[in-house]
């Protein structure tokens, strides 16, 4: 009974070994194909609105391909304009009122912040002599403005400091 015993228990170790070793590479195919699922899905890494789409649902395309152009636009960038002598006035973070038209004469005052001033005049003209010619010097800068969900990309504004 214990030769029986014995022989049932290793056929069946065999057998399981056996079972095993079919299973595993079972396990792998899935494992790939779990992978090439995963891969497939699109996720964008930020919340934004999509600006372009260069592919259409289900077309194939081909691997580094763009699908869309996404603009963020929980915060916009205003950029605006400022005389060499309102340079002196401004730096950098600092909070500034910004105007959006509402319609009807009528503005929508927010608030901004300064995070780009750029180190180079624009519009230069070739030879500046005097004083009144170097305030016709203007420089770029960028406002960030946190969105409500009320300006658009494109829309103009002022600011004020």
């Amino acid at each position: 009974l214990n030769k029986q015993y014995a022989a049932t228990k290793s056929n069946l170790t065999i057998t399981r070994q056996g079972m095993l070793s079919e299973t595993y590479p079972l396990q792998i195919q899935t494992e790939q194909a779990q992978d090439q699922i995963n891969k497939s899905i699109i996720k964008n890494p930020v919340d934004g609105t999509v600006l372009t789409r260069y592919s259409k649902q289900n077309e194939i395309t081909s691997a580094g391909k763009a699908l869309y152009k996404i603009a963020d636009i929980s915060v916009m960038t205003l950029r605006a304009y400022v005389s060499g002598d309102q340079l002196g006035q401004i730096k950098l973070g600092q909070t500034v009122e910004v105007y959006v038209d509402k319609g009807e004469g009528e503005q929508k005052e927010m608030k901004g912040e300064i995070y780009w001033i750029s180190s180079k005049a624009e519009f230069t003209p070739k030879t500046i002599q005097t004083k009144d010619e170097r305030a016709n010097l203007v420089y770029a800068i960028k406002v960030k403005v946190k969105n409500d969900g009320y300006l658009k990309i494109g829309m103009y504004g002022e600011i004020k400091f």
